[in-house]
């Protein structure tokens, strides 16, 4: 049976600080410009309980931008393997960049298995936080069915008129409302404003994509010569914004730090991206994504087609960071809009 606890309003912030005493907690923080990032917070205030997605998902704790994965002494013929982790609380993430959580760790737990992922990922306790009504136009989770809740937390928060509703998922989940003492049970009426909240959310969360979200990989499947490429290609300035920010890219390159010395140094892990000309280029300099549309082909198809076909879900959450950040003002529903037409 499932569990629900309430947390008023008033003992948000004790919540929070109670948090941090014991470990580092992050939430989406106020940017300004109506940006947000995912920062450490120590105080409920800090936190912006309303915001449109952060400028980086919570991607970045789980794979960072810059990991050391490896020290080495050449002299001494030594290589020590590295994992660097930190248990941490992660709160306030919304149903868009959960999905994007599951994404990475369907890929980084299927052999050959991610030691270094795995062993970060079991640090972090997850708090989901369910955005109700306040989303902008770029985003699109419903178009890939990520508007409601469906798994990945450990304790789950949905605004009320005066308390927070709390889905307790886990026994970490449960440990936590046990250790902070905030909590009580949850109410027929509790349970009752619950559904109200979530009935007016799928009247106002639109697809506002010419398709069922269960149609889209056979349009991706045939769409692989569509002019629609070439157009994008056209606009694209090639600046791997829209990698870096989508929450369930995960190319990364290795690359050898050399001290000084030129005999120690580390290996590190870093961010790459496929929509980088030198991305796929390969021995005797060929390049077979060479076309900017090429790229952009790509990019799309690993959200909408290839991992349907191994992992069984698609890649695009829906979070609409790729549109909402794109300088050459590429915008992903229109871009499948276009998709569908061409099909038709």
């Amino acid at each position: 049976m499932e569990k629900y606890v309430v947390l008023n309003k008033a003992d948000f912030d004790d919540f929070i600080a109670k948090l941090a005493k014991e470990r580092k907690v992050v939430a989406p923080v106020a940017k300004g410009y109506d940006k947000y990032a995912f920062e450490e917070v120590t105080t409920g205030d800090e936190v912006a309980l309303k915001y449109i997605p952060t400028i980086l998902s919570p991607k970045k704790y789980f794979l960072p931008q810059h990991e050391k994965i490896q020290e080495y002494n050449k002299s001494e013929l030594s290589w020590t393997a590295v994992i660097e982790y930190e248990e941490l609380v992660l709160f306030g993430v919304h149903t868009c960049d959960l999905a994007g959580i599951q994404c990475l760790n369907l890929v980084f737990t299927t052999p050959p298995k991610d030691i270094n992922y795995i062993i970060r990922k079991d640090a972090i306790t997850i708090i989901g936080l369910e955005c109700n009504d306040y989303c902008d136009e770029y985003a699109s989770c419903t178009m890939v069915d990520n508007h409601m809740p469906k798994g990945g937390y450990d304790l789950f928060f949905t605004e009320l008129d005066d308390c927070f509703m709390v889905h307790v998922n886990t026994l970490t989940g449960d440990k936590l409302i046990e250790e902070t003492s905030l909590f009580t049970q949850a109410t027929e009426d509790h349970l009752a404003q619950l559904q109200q909240v979530r009935a007016k959310k799928s009247e106002i969360f639109k697809s506002e994509v010419n398709s069922e979200f269960r149609d889209l990989k056979p349009i991706f499947e045939g769409a692989f010569e569509s002019k629609v490429w070439e157009d994008i290609g056209n606009r694209c300035l090639s600046c791997g914004n829209c990698t870096n920010i989508c929450p369930t890219c995960y190319c990364f390159d290795v690359e050898d730090d050399i001290n000084l010395d030129m005999n120690t140094g580390e290996r590190v892990r870093v961010w790459d991206s496929c929509q980088n000309e030198a991305f796929a280029t390969v021995a005797g300099n060929e390049n077979f994504r060479e076309n900017r549309g090429d790229r952009q082909r790509h990019r799309y198809m690993r959200k909408f087609n290839y991992p349907v076909a191994k992992y069984r879900r698609y890649f695009c959450t829906g979070c609409g960071r790729c549109s909402r950040n794109c300088m050459a003002k590429i915008n992903l529903k229109e871009t499948v809009n276009a998709l569908i037409e061409d099909a038709k």
